[in-house]
């Protein structure tokens, strides 16, 4: 039996891999929980796992909590310490990283440096901390398992092939909500609009990373470290279907695919499972009623928020981190209505020209560093928001 932690349990990823376990309970134990504010949930998920340890994000969540399952005999945390607690639990060999958000970071590398094998669900671990991250695995001798769907697939199709007959990778977007809109109707699309994705169901903020595209840029960045490859041999294509999941093509000219229906419970189920696979009875893909494959290039007229991705990698391992940041805040920013849906990758692109300028993200050396960055990208962004200084046009 495996005994796993889970970061960001409550959430979309972290639900699906509670999922998972209670379909597998002999093959899993769960030892340790980390969720942001969701009592409730997180409640359920004490009654149901009987973990023995559980974080929340701050001590009020915490309390609230303890209330709440006051007959739990395991211990409840808090904080940065409590998730890193939960990461690096003596008990556990599996860590499912799936905080959202820059949050991840911390425990994702403590989970790294424990020696633990981690299933990488937070992009954001990569985007920021990719170079640090990198270097720490190669360390640790063990090996990130990803479970974004994309980076999923690329790990499965690059199984049992050798290490240098890669020639490319293209990474499939579904091109989001807006794939058949112009660029004066995407201009004012609206928080529901935007928040209506046609395949996935997914959190707030992966799900208008997706209407923008900038998924795709931070799943550029991470395919980067993950799979050691140049940036310009990795490829966005937008596949609407979304059954094709991303491919690998092989310097003799083949391609290899990785299909199947688009359900999250897939990729983290191989990640769990991993060399072995789970029997898994839902949600099959059947080929014979795919219908059409069709492939188009990204635009980015429209979506301009990927290109920024590539210009943070060329600028240096540090603006990723920041460009990160400024996402995180824009997003945040839209969704509590402050900013419109265009000013999204106007305000990512001005913070990602003012690091630039002033030579913000060159040296990154330490996850301290990548906070630190983070913070930066954060406060320079809400600076623009609060003194309404997101220039227009500011993406080349």
């Amino acid at each position: 039996m495996k005994t796993i932690s889970i970061l960001g349990s409550t959430g979309s990823i972290g639900s699906n891999t509670v999922d998972i376990v209670r379909r597998f309970p002999d093959k899993y134990k769960v030892t340790a929980l980390a969720a942001g504010k969701n009592v409730d949930v997180m409640a359920l998920q004490i009654k149901d796992l009987n973990p023995s340890l559980v974080s929340m994000s701050n001590e009020e969540s915490a309390e609230k909590l303890r209330k709440a399952v006051p007959n739990f005999e395991g211990e409840i945390v808090y904080g940065s310490k409590g998730s890193v607690k939960v990461a690096t639990h003596p008990e556990a060999e599996f860590i499912m990283s799936a905080i959202v958000g820059a949050a991840g970071i911390e425990p994702t590398y403590a989970a790294v440096k424990a020696g633990k094998t981690v299933g990488l669900a937070n992009k954001e671990t990569m985007v920021a901390a990719g170079r640090i991250m990198y270097d720490a695995v190669k360390t640790s001798g063990k090996s990130f398992l990803p479970v974004d769907s994309e980076h999923s697939a690329i790990f499965q199709c690059l199984q049992g092939q050798h290490d240098k007959s890669l020639e490319k990778i293209y990474l499939t977007s579904s091109g989001g909500p807006f794939r058949t809109w112009d660029k004066k109707r995407i201009q004012n699309a609206t928080l529901k609009e935007a928040l209506n994705h046609p395949v996935w169901t997914m959190g707030q903020k992966v799900t208008i990373d997706s209407s923008t595209m900038m998924n795709k840029g931070l799943e550029v960045i991470e395919a980067r470290w993950l799979f050691d490859v140049d940036p310009k041999d990795i490829q966005i294509v937008v596949h609407s279907k979304s059954l094709v999941h991303s491919m690998v093509q092989f310097i003799d000219g083949s391609i290899i695919a990785q299909v199947g229906a688009p359900d999250m419970r897939g990729p983290i189920s191989y990640a769990m499972a991993y060399p072995e696979r789970l029997p898994l009875e839902f949600n099959k893909f059947n080929p014979l009623e795919g219908g059409a494959w069709e492939f188009e290039h990204p635009d980015s007229e429209r979506f301009p928020a990927w290109t920024l991705a590539y210009r943070a990698l060329e600028m240096g391992d540090g603006y990723p981190a920041i460009l990160n940041a400024a996402n995180e805040i824009a997003v945040e920013s839209f969704l509590n209505e402050r900013i419109s849906y265009v000013k999204i990758a106007a305000l990512d692109a001005a913070v990602l020209d003012l690091a630039f300028k002033d030579k913000i993200g060159d040296n990154m050396n330490t996850v301290a560093d990548v906070l630190d960055l983070d913070d930066w990208g954060r406060k320079a962004a809400l600076k623009l928001i609060d003194k309404n200084e997101i220039p227009e046009g500011s993406i080349k």
